[in-house]
């Protein structure tokens, strides 16, 4: 079995100056021959990843040449989303694909979610001293 790694939550302020503390995790994504280092927030609440304008475009993918539309819900549920495939790469593990719903909406935050984070990666989270821990699925 694959051994995991730990990872503690991280603060966070927003433009109000409200802080909380929440699963983020540092993320390295790449798209044909260009990548970008960022931190994602993992949501066992969405149903898919999202990805935010800003990083598709710093990897290169142009929104016209993406024609796989992709609905979002909840906050994001009025935003138009095209599907992209991108290699992601997490600590020492090996590389794998995720399909993100990449969005215009400036605003949108990374997100990791169940389609189809949580289907290559298990999680376990820690509550007593705010960590997670990641560990590859063996498939």
């Amino acid at each position: 079995m694959l051994e995991g790694k730990r990872f503690p939550f991280i603060k966070r302020t927003n433009s109000l100056g409200l802080s909380s503390v929440l699963p983020y995790l540092p993320i390295t994504l790449t798209y044909k021959n260009r990548s970008v280092e960022a931190m994602a927030l993992l949501d066992t609440g969405a149903t898919v990843n999202v990805l935010p304008y800003e990083i598709g475009i710093q990897l290169g993918a142009v929104w016209e040449e993406q024609t796989l539309p992709i609905q979002l819900s909840g906050n994001l549920a009025q935003m138009e989303a095209r599907g992209l495939v991108l290699s992601a790469s997490v600590a020492e593990f090996s590389p794998v694909l995720l399909a993100f719903a990449w969005t215009q909406f400036r605003e949108a935050p990374l997100i990791l979610g169940h389609m189809n984070f949580f289907a290559e990666f298990d999680v376990c989270f820690y509550r007593a001293d705010l960590t997670f821990e990641l560990r590859p699925r063996v498939k």
